[in-house]
């Protein structure tokens, strides 16, 4: 039977990578690379930073694949995104069956958490419930954007007794701040979604590229930092050549 690991490697720093996380990439016969084009070869590159990290010069075999894109034009968010993982599904299949031999164990280097807003775990499910590939897989937890980002700020995620909650941007563009909780986590957001909201009620945590050398972070409230938010973001992309920021919107109770 063959296996695949889902490795969370952390938010950005290769130190975030766990002692569980550094034996099972030193485990892996195969790690799987995904190629984002050159706009991202910067995510790329730290999976490759992690991996020579952990491995210590024991050889990997590398498998490099083009990540399939989503549907632009639709009209039904969920049905968009369900019939774009049972595409990546299918391509999955056929690269395991051709990459990946019987007994042999592959790898993907999740970022930040393999559960937390990442579609790796949902596609490896569809693919054993199919049962065309004998196929079983084993989930390591990794360091969040989320947890990272508090962290990086010294805040706790939660206020005393209190909930948080965890969106994102296309969330809280189309329903507003939840009014379930006051400390919301917002994430894949790239239009500064924080737009929508009244600026004078909310205080702000932002971060972006957590741990790399272009990490950017403010804070305050956020008609004071929003527009400065903004302009850290563009600088950060133009560093990288991406972005991957994360916030925490706090209800002010004064």
């Amino acid at each position: 039977m063959r296996k695949i690991l889902l490795i969370g490697v952390g938010a950005g720093d290769v130190r975030h990578v766990t002692f569980q996380a550094a034996e099972a990439i030193c485990a892996a016969d195969v790690v799987f690379l995904p190629d984002k084009g050159a706009e991202k070869a910067g995510l790329r590159e730290h999976r490759l930073a992690v991996l020579a990290a952990c491995r210590k010069g024991k050889p990997a075999r590398l498998v490099t694949f083009a990540v399939r894109g989503r549907a632009k034009a639709f009209s039904d968010y969920r049905a968009n995104v369900e019939d774009w993982h049972a595409a990546i599904a299918r391509d999955y299949e056929e690269m395991f069956a051709r990459e990946l031999g019987e007994g042999e164990a592959g790898a993907f280097l999740i970022w930040g958490d393999p559960t937390l807003y990442d579609s790796t775990l949902r596609i490896l499910d569809s693919i054993c419930a199919r049962k065309a590939l004998a196929l079983d897989y084993e989930v390591i937890p990794g360091i969040s954007s989320a947890q990272a980002l508090c962290a990086r700020h010294k805040i706790a995620l939660n206020e005393i007794g209190e909930p948080a909650l965890i969106t994102t941007g296309r969330r809280l563009r189309e329903g507003g701040f939840p009014a379930c909780a006051d400390s919301v986590v917002v994430m894949l957001d790239g239009e500064a979604s924080f737009d929508a909201l009244a600026v004078d009620g909310f205080d702000i945590y932002w971060s972006a590229n957590l741990g790399r050398p272009e990490e950017a972070s403010l804070k305050g409230p956020l008609g004071a930092v929003g527009d400065a938010i903004k302009a850290a973001r563009a600088v950060a992309r133009e560093k990288a050549g991406f972005v991957m920021d994360v916030y925490l919107l706090r209800r002010r109770k004064d």
